[in-house]
Order: C-alpha cells, then structure tokens, then sequence
C-alpha cells in the first residue's frame, strides 16, 4: 500500500461542501485504533451544508449538544447514532461556524481487512464489509466517542491522499439517501460515488 500523506486542516476549509465531497472520492480514511490500523478508499460520499440545507442537521442554525461539533473549523469528525444503533462518520469542513459536513457512505477496502471482518462479523471478501455508512463505520472501529476529534493531529481517525486521481467521467451524482422529508433539498444531487464500483451503497446508476 503506497504511503500516504494527511490532508492539512487547510484542505477542509473550503466553503463548497459539494466540491469537497467529490474531492474526497479517491482517498483514503484511515483509523489507528488499540494499535491497530484499517483503511478505505472513500468511494461514496454526500455533502450537507448548513443553513439553508433542509437535509442538514444544523438547517436554520440549529444547535444542539449533538451538532455542536459541527460549528467547529473544518477537519475533525462529526461522528453521530443513526437509529440508535448505526454510527455514522462525517467530516466538518469550511470555517469555524458554517457547519458544513461530508457523510461517508462507502469506502473500499484496503489495510486491516481482517480486523474489518471481524467487526462486522463476515467473510473479509464479502462486498458489504464496507459498504453503506453504518458498515463502514463498524469495520472501521469508530463510534460516537470519536466525535469530535482533530483529523489533523489526532492518531484515531484521518483523511489522506494516497495519490489517485479521477476525473470527471469517473464521478456520478444524484439525491442523497433517506433524505426525503427535506422538502426541495431531498433532490439536490449531492451524493457522490465512483461509477462502477461495487461498493458503493446504493442507486448506482448516474444521473
């Protein structure tokens, strides 16, 4: 597995959510967790932005001891219990106040896969280790304790780029998942996935 670096906390500043979440396609999330360290190629993402986002859960500004981390400067981990039994890991971006995040939807994987099996209780070739957030999230080892954390100096979980590049043709869109009551928002195209790659979680066909 070719050396990484880290992305720098100037990486996550941008105020474009949904540029960053395509950016994000071809990297690599990494944790480092009880000495032992897992990562996958983000194939899958989805970009929220906060006020104005119906999807968003710090639409009109909202603050919550939950969505409190979100408000921080971009570059550490919003990490929140869907359901009340999925975690589910997201990245903050843009300047301190905007309340911008990245879900992470599917990562293919890469190193650790046998501890990934484990968590996740399945064979290590099974395409669903990593696939969907929860999943991921399970086979990654982070939970909500995580929230919060520096992705830039902090050793559990990071962001970085192992030097793949794609380009536009590479990349589909189209409305994010479970997001039907956001009113207009439940049809902005914000989901982001690598075209053809088995993966990702859902509605793979392009828009």
């Amino acid at each position: 597995m070719p050396a990484g670096k880290r992305l720098p906390q100037a990486y996550y500043q941008s105020l474009e959510v949904t540029a960053l979440a395509k950016d994000l396609l071809g990297k690599y999330l990494v944790t480092e967790i009880n000495g032992i360290r897992c990562s996958g190629k983000i194939v899958e993402t989805e970009a929220y932005r906060g006020p104005d986002d119906k999807a968003c859960h710090a639409y009109n500004n909202r603050r919550t001891p939950r969505t409190e981390v979100m408000y921080k400067s971009g570059g550490v981990a919003y990490i929140y219990i869907c359901y009340g039994m999925h975690h589910l890991m997201n990245i903050v971006t843009g300047p301190k106040d905007n309340a911008h995040a990245v879900l992470i939807r599917a990562l293919e994987p890469a190193e650790g896969v046998e501890t990934m099996a484990e968590r996740r209780q399945m064979q290590a070739s099974d395409f669903r280790l990593t696939k969907g957030p929860g999943a991921l999230s399970l086979a990654m080892g982070l939970t909500s304790e995580w929230s919060g954390v520096s992705l830039i100096t902090s050793t559990p979980v990071w962001v970085e780029d192992r030097g793949l590049s794609l380009s536009a043709h590479e990349i589909c869109s189209g409305p994010r998942i479970g997001v039907e009551s956001a009113g207009e928002a439940a049809t902005w195209p914000w989901r982001y996935f690598i075209k053809g790659n088995k993966y990702v979680s859902a509605k793979k066909t392009c828009a």
